[in-house]
């Protein structure tokens, strides 16, 4: 799939029960008046046009007509055809989900999820995407990953749904059930069946590995900032020597506050750009002339497909400003800027600028890569086959939960029957038994045994390449230049 068809196809959906949006939320009243005097006159007759029609539906369609069905049927067209995935109009039921993410806690499964909002270039069913759960969720617990695709929620499958739908559906009651069908890859399908709870927004989990501060920013809150500042407190109580900050599976949240993360790092500087054809969008966000983490201390920065938005905000700053080394996989590739803008009730949401990092790279859409690629283990149609029997026969939940305190010779005898049982990888069960055991309590902060991207990060801060590997790494705009220049050469 290239590049433009990939962003006419994905929506990005911040669903009411993960996290809050991130966007610029500007909330401002229409001036309406004002616009219509600024407005130029073909707009104004199609304005009128269509409030023309608007009255005649009204007054002579064979069946009364609701007005806020027409109203909202009329939002929603005049969005659809901007065929921008991050515009949209905000029902009363959005605004209403939109003030819960903002307080924090809302009831849910606990995902960030998108959709197509057309036909798959590859000609796949729309089914439901998602992009992370949210860790310590029913969602987490649960064993949904980043690129799951729901393929159901209720018996209703998910191509025949509006995102209003599915955020109807995942959304509920805490306590109450909801059925979800997991499609993972090619081959593996099974049902899952999840129990909605109050979702607490998070912000940070942090100890110390050693010498070396672990720092996970798990999504950008008003509280980010300060729980960030408490965890640098504690790292510096411990003396510590490095930091590995985390920002995996983080899909974005408040730009103040990423950008806020992001000048604890920074000594003055640019943090992020942000352009568009309105005057007052062009500014630059810059660092204040002091660094709350010593600038001696090394950093690496943790990243994957599911950091996003603010967390791309934070690790392109880092990188460009040559203040930290990024290792793990590339990630999502929002680039652009959204203001929420009210009218009674309702209200919508618009692109209104692009963001660009300190060296001027835009990473809508190709997403940021990492200096030192460590992917996570692709599992062979073979595997997944193998993989989705074991599921189904639930074996794992089953040894869990009569073994919740399940010593690491338990763990491996028992992975060693499934690995010949199933013909699956030994390392791989051992990875999803203890994730299982995991869930049924208090998620630990990391896991370095299993963990292979961390693994890395240690070693490249205790191998003594670490500012070797920092003066060689390339700012984003060079990388993409280098990749256009293969790009031309090529074709």
């Amino acid at each position: 799939m290239d590049i433009k068809q990939k962003k006419q196809s994905f929506t990005w959906v911040w669903v009411a029960a993960t996290i809050v949006f991130c966007v610029f939320f500007t909330t401002v009243l229409i001036p309406g008046a004002a616009a219509q005097g600024n407005m130029q006159p073909q707009a104004r007759d199609h304005i009128n046009t269509i409030q023309a029609a608007f009255d005649f539906i009204l007054r002579n369609y064979i069946d009364e007509v609701d007005p806020n069905v027409l109203f909202e049927g009329a939002m929603h067209g005049l969005f659809n055809a901007l065929e921008d995935q991050y515009s949209s109009f905000l029902s009363e039921a959005d605004m209403a989900s939109m003030g819960d993410t903002t307080i924090g806690t809302f009831g849910g499964v606990g995902l960030s999820i998108t959709q197509p909002t057309g036909q798959r270039a590859d000609g796949r069913p729309r089914y439901v995407e998602v992009i992370a759960p949210i860790e310590g969720t029913p969602g987490w617990r649960a064993g949904i990953s980043a690129g799951d695709f729901i393929k159901s929620i209720d018996g209703v499958e998910t191509d025949t749904l509006t995102m209003d739908e599915v955020l109807g559906k995942l959304r509920g009651s805490p306590g109450a059930d909801v059925n979800l069908i997991i499609k993972r890859g090619e081959h593996m399908e099974f049902p899952l069946t999840i129990t909605r709870a109050v979702i607490e927004v998070p912000t940070v989990r942090y100890a110390m590995i050693g010498d070396t501060g672990f720092l996970r920013v798990i999504t950008f809150t008003p509280l980010t900032v300060a729980r960030t500042r408490d965890a640098i407190n504690y790292f510096k109580e411990n003396d510590f020597q490095n930091l590995v900050l985390d920002l995996r599976n983080n899909s974005g949240g408040r730009l103040d506050a990423a950008i806020g993360v992001a000048n604890l790092f920074l000594d003055g500087g640019v943090i992020v750009r942000t352009r568009s054809r309105i005057p007052s969008e062009n500014r630059d966000h810059n660092a204040t002339r002091s660094t709350f983490v010593p600038p001696d201390i090394p950093i690496v920065v943790l990243i994957d497909r599911g950091s996003a938005s603010g967390a791309e905000i934070v690790a392109g700053a880092l990188k460009d400003r040559n203040r930290a080394y990024l290792v793990g996989e590339n990630t999502f590739g929002k680039g652009s800027v959204q203001q929420v803008q009210v009218m009674n009730n309702v209200g919508f949401r618009l692109t209104t600028a692009r963001y660009f990092t300190p060296s001027y790279a835009n990473i809508d859409i190709v997403g940021i890569p990492p200096d030192r690629e460590v992917p996570l283990p692709r599992i062979t149609e073979e595997d997944a086959a193998n993989l989705n029997n074991l599921i189904n026969a639930n074996l794992i939940p089953i040894f869990a939960a009569e073994n919740p305190q399940a010593a690491p010779a338990q763990i491996e005898a028992f992975a060693q029957t499934l690995a010949a049982d199933f013909n699956l990888d030994l390392s791989l069960l051992t990875r999803i038994i203890r994730n299982e055991l995991n869930r049924s309590v208090a998620p630990p902060v990391y896991d370095l045994e299993n963990d292979i991207q961390l693994q890395e990060a240690i070693n490249i801060l205790r191998g003594g390449t670490f500012q070797y590997l920092l003066q060689n790494a390339r700012s984003l705009i060079e990388l993409q230049e280098e990749a256009e220049e293969r790009a031309a050469q090529a074709g």
